[in-house]
């Protein structure tokens, strides 16, 4: 029986198959669900655009595990026969060389099952694992058009005329000449998608991080500071994977470790609750704020996305987590773009918010929503933030539930039933990326300098504006 307390209570069970690690449990997959409602999973597969063989593993399951439930019946009943036959030995009133010639036959009968049905078991749970998310039937499919949610401090008409690149405002070109951004020593020290931010720059990111991290603390987060190197069950129980789809590395993995940089705070945070049961009287949701320094192989990426600070190998992030019932997780998603509408409105950037296409999706959410800022020095929309509802497909992997109390019904006994949680993640500043936007949208080409957001301002030394850098 569980009890309420104010402190959280360790998962201590034991599993089946695949041993326990000193980190995690063995994931709780739910595959009666995958059994009962095998259409709507091929279904999700289907819109995610994903390869056969994984509706494959899902015949495979549907098929096997009733075999799986009679090979099970069948040792059981064997086992019986066992018993039954030593107690007759016991008595002494039956044929003891008959009886012991048939343990022997029973023995070798429940052998070969007995592998059998635990290779089975572990077949099915691996091509279990290996499914991802079942898709939210509000997720657009991924060859309709943009699914555009709403735009911000900017109007459809005006949006549709954001179609040209402009290079006054390359951020890269602005930045280097008014000193606050170098790439050339940087890529001499660390290599290509590495920089510096040097004085005025530098200061930008520390007013982001503040800005960021107060708003995040007046609207209810817990601030933590995670580790940055992560063991690699964390980071799969978390859904990412060392490398793409495309087998491009994406995490920096420690040789000869089984251990990564992370590449968002999401991570660390989602696993700050592993092995745990919340006890009933906790209230949800759980609200976190992580600032991390972030790792990207982005092996993969080419092109003038590797020229700036779009896309660069590490950087500063603030990320948001949130625990909470599943019941409760669609609108918790909402209530984390809307708080993502109020910083990109507050810095006053231009941008848009769209619910993302089935094929976007990584194999934890459900539903995500990214909101692009246009960024005129590269002539393209650009990702700030992205928010995802995973529903209870981390949980299950990293362990994590809930009691739901006692029901009422019954004065006197302990009805608790314990439930997997539903995880949320997302951006509350990646601080390149709103950088680039700043500089791009906001450099004034008359007066040849950078208008600083008013909210960013107190952060910036009371400073209204960049200036080149002597």
């Amino acid at each position: 029986m569980l009890k309420s307390t104010n402190k959280l209570i360790l998962l201590r069970y034991a599993s089946t198959g695949t041993k326990n690690s000193s980190t995690l449990l063995r994931a709780q997959l739910d595959l009666n669900d995958i059994t009962n409602r095998p259409e709507e999973y091929k279904n999700s597969i289907k819109r995610r655009q994903l390869p056969n063989s994984l509706i494959q593993d899902i015949d495979f399951i549907t098929t096997n595990r009733p075999i799986q439930s009679q090979t099970y019946t069948k040792i059981n009943a064997l086992k019986r026969e066992r018993n039954e036959l030593a107690e007759q030995i016991k008595s002494r009133s039956h044929n003891a060389d008959a009886i012991k010639n048939r343990l022997k036959e029973i023995k070798n009968e429940i052998k070969p099952m007995e592998k059998y049905v635990k290779d089975l078991q572990e077949e099915i749970y691996s091509k279990a694992e290996s499914l991802p998310n079942l898709i939210d039937d509000s997720v657009p499919e991924s060859d309709v058009q943009e699914d555009i949610v709403s735009y911000i401090n900017t109007t459809p008409e005006e949006a549709s005329t954001f179609n040209e690149n402009d290079s006054i405002r390359d951020h890269k070109s602005i930045g280097e000449r008014f000193g606050i951004l170098d790439f050339t020593i940087a890529s001499r020290i660390s290599g290509p998608s590495w920089y510096y931010l040097i004085g005025d720059g530098a200061l930008l990111e520390q007013a982001l991080i503040q800005y960021g991290l107060s708003k995040a603390r007046s609207n209810g987060y817990n601030m933590i500071t995670p580790p940055t190197i992560v063991k690699s069950e964390i980071i799969h129980a978390c859904g990412f994977k060392p490398n793409d789809q495309n087998n491009e590395k994406q995490v920096y993995q420690i040789e000869n470790e089984p251990r990564s940089l992370i590449g968002t705070a999401e991570i660390p945070l989602g696993a700050y609750h592993s092995s745990t049961i919340f006890p009933s009287n906790t209230i949800f949701p759980k609200k976190y704020v992580g600032i991390s320094r972030s790792y990207r192989a982005e092996a993969g990426a080419s092109g003038k996305d590797t020229k700036g600070l779009y896309r660069v190998h590490e950087f500063n992030k603030i990320e948001l987590f949130h625990f909470t019932k599943i019941n409760q997780s669609q609108k918790e998603l909402e209530n984390i773009k809307n708080f993502q509408i109020e910083i990109i409105n507050e810095l006053g950037l231009k941008a848009k918010v769209l619910n993302m296409p089935t094929s976007d999706l990584g194999s934890p959410a459900m539903k995500k929503y990214d909101i692009e800022a246009w960024m005129p020095g590269r002539g393209l929309w650009g990702e700030l933030t992205s928010c995802s509802n995973c529903g209870d497909y981390q949980s299950r992997r990293l362990g994590i539930r809930f009691s739901t109390g006692n029901d009422g019904e019954n004065s006197g006994v302990n009805n608790d039933k314990i439930e997997h949680i539903a995880t949320l993640n997302g951006t509350c500043m990646a601080i390149p990326r709103v950088i680039v936007a700043i500089i791009e949208q906001f450099y004034d080409p008359e007066l040849d300098v950078i208008k600083i957001p008013k909210v960013l301002r107190p952060y910036m030394d009371g400073k209204d504006v960049i200036k080149k850098q002597n």
